[in-house]
């Protein structure tokens, strides 16, 4: 079942979604469309679109958001992508309602409207190599020149580019181009190309093909065979407009779709490039492409994010028309709000330090009571072993104690949560904290509450005073593992940092 998507403040694009249905433009429909290329997983700056274009759809009466997949490049698209990309949609509460599609279903046609082009005299086989045609494409202070082949005849045209599909030249020997005007501003109405040659096998086509439509030709005239009414993109797309325009014009397209750029999510301390995290994934530098550090959306869900706080997340920055950084603290800030409501609290010592009461009977444990969440009163409460020895985190312990340090130190007394008030009378030392010096923190000899070993893979939690964590999905009972989610604030910690600088 599709989650709708809240109707928020008011932004320019839904200010001019509601102007173009109270003037019926578009026939009164509202047919958005997100449309990835399956070369790579999602991430978090591709849930800010697809939250956009399901949302607007969503809001308005009969709207309906595509999903296509823009699959015109034959050597890095993949069915296991195709696959993650759905997945990912459904896990964040989005449904497409059976409006799948495949720019690979338009080749055809999209063959069709090159012809029709040709046969305009818009278009024509260009022979040059491709450091040529970047030389006769000039620079952004010099206009281009046109090629010698831009003259050729209509008829030699038609042939040229039918031997092109019949697979007789090898990649690269030809292309198709646009004819618009190698002296314009805009670098890219110089003439742009419209199809390669490429001799590959295409996942969905095999070798029916072995030319493919360039992404700018593609794109357009497939929202334009599908009826899309809003063809919302990011904003490095603001100078190809005229292009989307120029190409469904021209070629005769059976619906005029208005293209509408907003600012993509540029979030700190992330890798938001697909080729980048391909690398990554690529070189095994991570797990994989769910590795928890990445800001994948397989990554987040892994880390335990949930698909409500990401929707929350995009719904508060907004939709803008000029490039921001938003910064990862904000992300966070959703992430610990949509954990707190749902997520049990439960007892954990990531790095432990072994405390000895000497005056508690030695083979006495105590089941004492603890609240299970104090936002969610119907939680209950839950049962937590008392003994003699105990655990507590490292951290809550200094033989030292600076100014304002209120936990345990030696002649101090402190009360343990939902216990009795303890007295340090003594110390030994024995660190115990094991990690990775690399990105990824491991800790191994950490500690947790007996119940926690039959939770479920996916299963949240807040370890108390510590953050939010997801049993991951290679936990077992003989050796658990738990991703952090996001930490908690550390008041002390910003004493402290505050008592350093000073």
């Amino acid at each position: 079942m599709m989650t709708p998507a809240p109707s928020g403040p008011s932004y320019f694009i839904r200010d001019i979604v509601a102007a173009d249905l109270a003037t019926g433009k578009h026939g009164g429909r509202v047919v958005t469309r997100f449309p990835p290329e399956p070369n790579g997983y999602l991430h978090i700056g591709h849930a800010k679109s697809i939250c956009l274009n399901f949302g607007i759809a969503n809001e308005n009466p009969g709207g309906m958001c595509h999903l296509r997949f823009d699959d015109t490049n034959p050597t890095t698209e993949d069915p296991e992508y195709v696959r993650a990309i759905q997945e990912d949609i459904r896990w964040l509460g989005f449904d497409w309602h059976g409006k799948m599609f495949y720019a690979s279903d338009y080749f055809e046609q999209l063959y069709a409207f090159a012809i029709t082009l040709i046969k305009k005299d818009k278009a024509y086989v260009d022979s040059l190599t491709a450091d040529q045609m970047r030389e006769y494409r000039g620079t952004l202070t010099e206009p281009g020149r046109n090629s010698p082949f831009r003259t050729r005849r209509v008829e030699e045209n038609l042939i040229l580019f039918e031997r092109m599909r019949g697979g007789e030249f090898p990649d690269g020997a030809h292309v198709l181009r646009a004819k618009i005007d190698m002296e314009s501003p805009n670098i890219n109405l110089r003439d742009p190309v419209l199809y390669r040659i490429r001799h590959a096998i295409h996942y969905r086509t095999g070798t029916a093909w072995c030319i493919y439509p360039a992404y700018d030709f593609a794109h357009p005239l497939s929202d334009a065979i599908e009826g899309v009414t809003h063809s919302i993109c990011t904003l490095e797309f603001e100078d190809h407009r005229p292009l989307y325009d120029w190409v469904v014009a021209e070629a005769g397209a059976p619906h005029r779709p208005q293209q509408i750029e907003f600012a993509r999510l540029n979030l700190t301390f992330a890798v938001m490039s697909k080729r980048k995290l391909l690398e990554l994934v690529g070189k095994k530098l991570v797990a994989g492409w769910d590795d928890p550090r990445l800001p994948t959306i397989k990554g987040l869900r892994r880390r335990g994010v949930t698909p409500e706080a990401i929707r929350a997340f995009c719904e508060h920055i907004g939709v803008a028309k000029r490039d921001a950084i938003v910064e990862m603290q904000l992300l966070e800030y959703f992430i610990r709000e949509d954990l707190n409501k749902r997520s049990p609290r439960v007892m954990a010592v990531l790095n432990p330090l072994k405390v000895v009461i000497d005056n508690y009977p030695e083979d006495t444990v105590e089941e004492l009571d603890a609240v299970n969440n104090p936002e969610d009163a119907s939680a209950g409460t839950r049962k937590v072993p008392f003994s003699q020895t105990l655990y507590i985190e490292q951290n809550d312990f200094r033989e030292d104690p600076p100014k304002q340090f209120f936990r345990l130190a030696p002649g101090r007394e402190v009360r343990l949560r939902y216990a009795y008030i303890i007295k340090c009378v003594g110390t030994t030392k024995d660190p115990r904290l094991y990690l990775n010096p690399q990105s990824i923190e491991r800790r191994t000899g950490c500690l947790v509450e007996p119940s926690l070993r039959v939770a479920q893979a996916g299963s949240r939690f807040q370890f108390e005073r510590q953050g939010y964590y997801c049993v991951d999905p290679e936990s077992s009972a003989q050796a658990l593992v738990f991703n952090r989610t996001v930490s908690l604030k550390d008041a002390w910690a910003k004493i402290e940092k505050a008592q350093q600088i000073r």
